[in-house]
């Protein structure tokens, strides 16, 4: 849809073009970036740019470590942090790890749809499994997915791309699945917290803690979207204080780190990001935006649920009936590409892993959004109408 983005505009001109299809913060990095940039650039201290231990510099992970476990709410060792190339690095590295080929990796619908790729590159076996109806995690439905196989189970919160934030009570019925699944068959599946959007919430939404409901959790998150920071590729991983594999995976992930042929995460962001920990983006701006799309779309016609974190909008296609849950995956390319008639960039649920839906990221100039709403509005019309 990127590629498309670039044709419509030598097509349309730039002005009639709505792209709405990558998660890309329009947002700049806080000053206090440029900041810590400036400073470390003019530092000389020897080796400033040199390799350091493959899981990061000591004191960059104390300096995360202390981050996470106010996030985790549970006190969480600098040991036990791996600095990663960023959050897509990060996963990669704990999969390495982890999986042996044919083990299973469950993940909720819809997902990140490089989640898929990132397990066959281990040569692991992908396990999607259905939501509830508000998107939350149907502890039944992973019941029935568990095997003696399953590695690891992904969750993603805030979600990319329903914005669903999950709940305490959510993610401990998850965790009580798990822990029931693990005493069965004497392999305890691995919790795996994808958190790049946990502090982009919005209202009075709070992301809870995973490590607080289970003892195998592995977090891996980044500065991508709280910092605005995607292209320098920076983010880390947590190991659970609580984890009996503590020592074993992190010796794991500074290996993966290593033969995966990151190396290592990048020096000069590692001591920057290190600067900023308290630090986030204007997510002011991302809720203004948010509420003007979804203001327009309902307008509109359009159904989808009010996002809780992350900056997306997943709306169900006009034709699929309220109470259903996934459709039929050519009637969301179809609907896309209706949009597409009209200068909306959008992405079908289908890479999602849910078809009969479409994402819209509103990481966009508020511009593009009130552009693009009478164009919304049109192609809802022109689509009941069948034209």
């Amino acid at each position: 849809m990127f590629d498309e983005g670039q044709k419509l505009r030598l097509l349309l001109g730039a002005s009639n073009v709505f792209d709405f299809s990558l998660g890309n913060p329009d947002i700049e990095p806080p000053a206090a970036f440029g900041k810590a940039m400036s400073g470390i650039a003019h530092e000389t201290r020897t080796g400033t740019h040199g390799y350091m231990p493959n899981v990061g510099y000591p004191e960059v992970r104390a300096a995360v470590a202390l981050r996470a476990s106010r996030d985790q709410g549970l006190e969480i060792p600098s040991a036990n942090v791996v600095m990663s190339v960023g959050a897509a690095g990060g996963l990669n590295v704990v999969l390495h790890t982890i999986l042996d080929p044919g083990d299973e990796v469950i993940v909720m619908r819809p997902y990140f749809a490089e989640y898929l790729f990132y397990v066959q590159n281990q040569q692991g076996a992908f396990v999607p499994v259905a939501p509830r109806s508000d998107f939350s995690p149907d502890p039944e439905a992973i019941r029935k997915a568990l095997s003696p196989r399953t590695a690891c189970v992904i969750l993603n919160s805030p979600n990319n791309p329903t914005g669903r934030i999950y709940s305490r009570t959510e993610l401990e019925a998850v965790a009580e699945v798990l822990r029931a699944h693990g005493q069965e068959c004497g392999r305890m599946p691995h919790l795996i917290a994808d958190e790049p959007y946990r502090q982009i919430v919005y209202g009075d939404a709070v992301v809870p803690s995973v490590m607080a409901a289970y003892a195998e959790t592995i977090v891996v998150s980044s500065w991508s979207k709280s910092l605005s920071l995607p292209g320098e590729r920076i983010g880390y991983i947590a190991v659970s204080p609580r984890s009996a594999f503590a020592k074993e995976l992190v010796d794991g992930f500074a290996f993966s780190t290593r033969v995966l042929g990151f190396v290592n995460a990048p020096a000069v962001m590692q001591r920057v990001v290190a600067c900023l920990l308290d630090e986030v983006a204007d997510v002011a701006s991302y809720a203004r935006r948010g509420k003007i799309l979804s203001d327009g779309l309902r307008a509109a016609g359009y159904a989808f649920p009010d996002p809780q974190g992350a900056f997306y909008i997943f709306a169900r296609v006009p034709d699929l009936p309220a109470e259903s849950g996934a459709g039929d995956p050519s009637l969301d390319v179809a609907f896309v590409m209706h949009l597409k008639k009209y200068g909306i960039l959008a992405v079908p649920g289908v890479g999602f892993g849910y078809p009969g839906w479409f994402r819209l990221s509103f990481c966009v100039s508020e511009s593009t959004i009130t552009g693009s709403l009478p164009r919304f509005a049109e192609a809802f019309r022109d689509w009941k109408l069948g034209k």
